[in-house]
């Protein structure tokens, strides 16, 4: 059996473009209460996400988080590994089409998780939805 390059273009050009679909949903802001020196001050805070009800996403939808992180092995020809890390979960509180806002459901920082610089969501940790 034999294929023309037309084909061939087209079957390429198919894979491209769905490729292009693909995209990683990411914290991509963080807003917090300021601080005013109270004793025993609660501070809100809110993390702004790439997906939304375009995804999915409405009032009350639990999300995972994770962080990459990646580490050069160097006893195997300076090789990087990433790894996928839990970091806890978000609650979805508003949902727009493309984006939501969510705050803090679980945060799983205790003394058998990994170390990392900073103990809490950040910008850039990926997120997807919780599905039980």
């Amino acid at each position: 059996m034999r294929l023309s390059c037309k084909t061939i273009f087209l079957f390429l050009g198919l894979i491209i473009s769905t490729a292009g679909f693909t995209r990683d949903h990411l914290i991509f802001s963080v807003s917090e209460d300021l601080p005013m020196g109270y004793e025993n001050e609660q501070l809100r805070r809110n993390y702004y996400v790439n997906m939304g009800a375009n995804q999915g996403l409405e009032k009350g939808t639990v999300l995972n988080v994770f962080r990459v992180v990646s580490k050069s092995n160097p006893y195997n020809n300076k090789k990087r590994i990433n790894y996928r890390i839990p970091i806890g979960k978000l609650e979805v509180i508003h949902s727009e089409d493309e984006s939501a806002v969510a705050y803090v459901k679980q945060l799983n920082m205790n003394i058998k998780d990994p170390i990392f610089e900073i103990n809490n969501f950040m910008i850039g940790d990926h997120v997807t939805i919780d599905v039980e």
